[in-house]
């Protein structure tokens, strides 16, 4: 018995031993016997259904467990740096803030999920990507667009989704030891396996880094960065740890559970906290039904936490805490040549905090619905959705994708979509800030991509995107009324281009961004540029396997340049671009053990991606690593 998705061309015809489970919102793949595909191949948050890479219609970028481990990046930041249409701003190395832009939309526009469930702050909105540890991903899926139509609020410039580690092997231990600049220690420690009808997963992880001096702020009055002047290295420390499992009870029926937990303490400088003690936890189960290999049917419910207590010199000062309950039911049916998408979800956000908010908890439902087909050389994907926010009503977004396979090797796609943006809490109702009046930021996208694939084995890979966004309603600080109001429009133009290759024993991977995002409001910003967002950008990433008596050794660099950036609305503070180089070299003296060292920033740039927060010079990182071959 087999999936067979005819919605779209050369879609993989995968094994029904191979559970694709929703977690939350989304599928998340994982394997409970040899595949008859590699699982790297597939993707599963473009659609919310299983199909090939290669067959998907959006703009999507994999980065699987091979390229983390190629790599070596030494946070997930870091790992995403440089892929096409992403640029980050830093507060101050690691385990900073840090925010991510996607298509120059705002850091807040991006819905991110861990094994399908969403995660982030309903107070601030945003993701701590710097506290998921890259130890315990074994892949990322990045979706660029817009796919309100799809999950919901927050996917204006896209979806994230990250999963955590799964079994290769009967049974796999693995563990790594690493030492580096700032006095850095990391260990890992994990044991993974399946067997016929269950599989399991357990991986711990910890960092602990002294840092370096996060902020080279101007205390007040006429104050500027942290708005205080504090030369100290500012450490971080993180603790996870991952449960999963997973069981397959007959071919109709699987289940599978996880839980990812991160606990952390952070330094940082700031005037009125310079300490924080947080936690990010997710926690997903699902039951999956399949009658047949035309219907699936799928119910699942997940948990995420952002907790976070803040500290002044070690006194206490403040408690953040954002709790998300979610449920969701989907059905899949093949119909003729095509597979029909029905569903629901549904969240309920609750905060406590020695804040006092107006409101502290909302529910969120949504309804929706996809239609995947294809018809000769070309290919459809459309879907509708309706949410309804207890605090600010309907919302309904649409999107349409259409493919054309100009020949074998050449594809041509096209879409539209519109998205949403929900308010925040702080937005909100933060005492004395908020407003309770906030409508939903919107946005309105068009987009065009070609993309190819060539050679023998199809090694080479490349892909060109260009594409506009609208966003009105964008939500900024109203000086006529004292508080947050939709006074902002915006719109972005950008190019993306892609390339991967293998080529004379090297492994190539190439990207490019160019980005015009504008402030497109009535103010005397119209026409600049938005904070933070560098307009071009460029990673190449280059490494080789050699093998040499009884070992194997491995070499690779990547260069990533960004140019300039503003970091204000008045673009009158200007951050100056920059280059980075890294280096990497790795033995391999068995295939359970292997030996790696990084070098990053070898040329030692002082740069900034945001104003008056320092980055990382020279650094190195030595990592002892076992992991027995599958």
């Amino acid at each position: 018995m087999t999936f067979r998705f005819s919605a779209v061309p050369r879609l993989a015809r995968i094994p029904a031993r191979c559970a694709f489970v929703f977690a939350g919102s989304a599928f998340a793949a994982s394997a409970l016997a040899a595949p008859a595909v590699d699982l790297d191949q597939v993707v599963v948050t473009a659609t919310r259904t299983a199909q090939t890479q290669d067959a998907t219609l959006a703009a999507v970028t994999v980065i699987d467990r091979a390229q983390i481990e190629r790599l070596q990046p030494s946070s997930l930041p870091e790992l995403l740096r440089g892929t096409p249409g992403a640029s980050l701003a830093n507060n101050g190395g690691p385990g900073k803030a840090t925010s991510l832009f996607l298509r120059g939309s705002e850091s807040d526009h991006v819905l991110v999920l861990i094994d399908g469930v969403k995660i982030g702050s309903a107070t601030s909105g945003g993701a701590s990507l710097q506290d998921i540890p890259v130890e315990q991903i074994e892949r990322v899926e990045i979706v660029r667009g817009p796919f309100s139509s799809l999950y919901g609020s927050e996917a204006i410039g896209g979806v994230i989704q990250i999963f955590t580690r799964r079994p290769q092997g009967a049974f796999v231990p693995s563990f790594s030891a690493s030492i580096g600049s700032y006095a850095t220690h990391r260990a890992t420690a994990g044991v993974a396996g399946k067997g016929e009808r269950g599989w399991y997963s357990i991986n711990a992880a910890h960092e602990d880094t002294d840092g370096i001096n996060a902020c080279r702020g101007k205390p007040s009055p006429g104050g500027a960065g942290c708005f205080t002047y504090s030369p100290d290295r500012d450490g971080y420390r993180n603790d996870s740890l991952t449960l999963q499992g997973g069981y397959r009870f007959n071919e109709q029926w699987d289940a599978e559970a996880r839980l990812f937990r991160s606990e952390n303490h952070n330094e940082y400088d700031g005037s009125q906290n310079n300490e924080a003690d947080g936690v990010q936890q997710v926690a997903g189960a699902k039951l999956r039904y399949r009658p047949s290999d035309r219907v699936s049917l799928s119910a699942s419910a997940g948990r995420s936490e952002d907790l976070s207590d803040t500290y002044k010199n070690g006194k206490y000062s403040s408690t953040f805490e954002t709790r998300r309950q979610l449920g969701s039911v989907q059905g899949d049916l093949g119909i003729g040549s095509g597979l029909l998408t029905l569903g629901f979800d549904w969240q309920r956000d609750r905060i406590d905090s020695n804040t006092r908010y107006a409101r502290d908890a909302r529910i969120l439902r949504g309804a929706f619905g996809q239609w995947q087909q294809s018809f000769g050389a070309h290919a459809l994907q459309a879907s509708l959705r309706r949410d309804d926010d207890s605090q600010f009503g309907g919302e309904t977004t649409g999107s349409l994708l259409w493919g054309w396979n100009l020949s074998e090797a050449l594809r041509l796609t096209a879409s539209y979509g519109t998205a949403f943006k929900a308010p925040t809490f702080n937005e909100l109702y933060y005492p004395g800030y908020g407003n309770a009046g906030l409508s939903p930021e919107t946005s309105r996208s068009v987009e065009i991509g070609l993309r190819g694939t060539h050679g023998e084995h199809r090694q080479h890979v490349w892909s060109l995107n260009a594409y506009e966004s609208d966003i009105d309603d964008l939500i900024a600080f109203d000086s006529s009324i004292g508080l947050p109001g939709n006074v902002d429009r915006a719109r972005i133009r950008g190019l993306e281009a892609a390339f991967d290759t293998r080529l004379a024993d090297w492994d190539l991977r190439a990207s490019t961004t160019w980005l015009d995002p504008r402030n497109d409001s009535r103010s005397a910003s119209r026409d600049k540029f938005l904070p933070r967002r560098a307009r071009q950008s460029a990673r190449i990433d280059a490494d080789r396997r050699f093998a040499v008596g009884n070992g194997a050794w491995s070499f690779g660099a990547s260069v990533y340049a960004a140019g300039d950036r503003y970091d204000d609305l008045a673009n009158t503070r200007r951050l100056a671009g920059y280059a980075l180089t890294d280096l990497r070299l790795g033995y391999a003296f068995n295939e359970a053990w292997s030996l790696q060292l990084t070098a990053n920033n070898v040329f030692d740039r002082r740069y900034e991606t945001a104003a008056f927060y320092n980055q990382p010079g020279r650094n190195y990182l030595l990592t002892l690593r076992y992991r027995p071959s599958r």
